[in-house]
């Protein structure tokens, strides 16, 4: 006997605590986002980065993030906002669902990329630190697909089919009210979570460093997406010679990273000694007498403490 026959979807996506809504997907969302700056803490400290640094950059990032993410989502879809008589307020309802990765990396990166500047810290030493967190979060995040009952492919027979409410506006019409459907927040949840495992198993092998970290990731998650993004039954309005704008984005995500490792394994052949540029090195030592990441001599001969620093 088959004890599974299909994967139910919640009934609830919400819970209403007195005048507030807290949505599932949002839960989900944030919990994701804390357990990739946890891990990305611990990894960006083991490489000699300062303990609490990652959470500054995180205040930078996540904003940038979400605001990418979101626009990315409404640009590939006009029709689910631009319509007669639409609220066009619920362009911001990100609570609702509707988080683009590649609009979120995008712009998360910059907001990274200003955060590292500040910092002195090297952006692709703070990406590859990064890189199975990203994964790890997106796995996370992907929980609150499942409780907003989206993300979910064409009909299929297999017993860890997933149900959907027929009332569901994204159910197939045309389509039997009990018919399953291909689970891909499941499908990508599970590649996610196997990617972070590659990253981290290949790192302690190799120690990628330089981006390299950084390219594997997009090449896991460029790779998988490609594949997941021909099943889903919620395409994008753009395509481009027949071909939905996501899977070009992903596979083009894909060859970026294995690029980026290609050019880096070549430049740097070097062990990456610290994660900062010259001359704004950290130390476990600064943290003792509280003094900032130093700054080179203005001779070069060795390094000055900051302005502030001084007595």
């Amino acid at each position: 006997m088959n004890l599974l026959a299909s994967i139910p979807s919640p009934d609830i996506s919400f819970i209403q605590l007195g005048p507030f809504r807290v949505h599932f997907y949002a839960l989900f969302i944030l919990s994701g986002i804390a357990a990739a700056i946890a891990l990305t803490s611990s990894r960006l400290s083991r490489r000699g980065g300062q303990p609490g640094l990652v959470l500054d950059i995180a205040l930078w990032t996540v904003p940038f993030g979400i605001v990418g993410g979101r626009l990315y989502h409404v640009v590939t879809h006009p029709n689910d906002y631009f319509f007669a008589g639409a609220d066009l307020w619920k362009i911001l309802y990100v609570w609702e669902g509707g988080l683009a990765i590649f609009g979120a990396v995008l712009f998360g990166s910059i907001g990274a990329y200003i955060a590292c500047r500040r910092a002195g810290l090297r952006f692709l030493s703070f990406a590859d630190a990064l890189a199975p967190a990203m994964l790890l979060a997106q796995a996370v995040g992907r929980l609150g697909n499942y409780f907003n009952q989206e993300l979910f492919g064409g009909p299929t027979t297999l017993p860890w089919g997933l149900e959907i409410d027929p009332s569901n506006p994204a159910f197939p019409i045309g389509l039997p009210a009990d018919t399953l459907f291909h689970p891909l927040f499941l499908y990508e949840m599970l590649w996610n979570l196997a990617g972070v495992a590659v990253i981290l198993l290949v790192d302690r092998r190799f120690d990628l460093r330089w981006g390299k970290a950084l390219g594997l990731y997009l090449v896991i998650y460029g790779t998988g997406r490609t594949w997941l993004e021909a099943l889903r039954l919620d395409p994008t309005e753009f395509q481009l010679l027949g071909v939905k704008i996501n899977i070009i984005t992903a596979a083009l995500v894909a060859a970026i990273g294995l690029v980026l490792i290609i050019v880096q394994a070549r430049r740097h052949q070097e062990r990456e000694i610290s994660p900062y540029r010259p001359g704004r090195e950290w130390s476990a030592e600064d943290a003792d007498v509280g003094q900032s990441p130093v700054v080179a001599d203005p001779a070069g001969s060795a390094p000055a403490a900051r302005p502030e620093d001084q007595p």
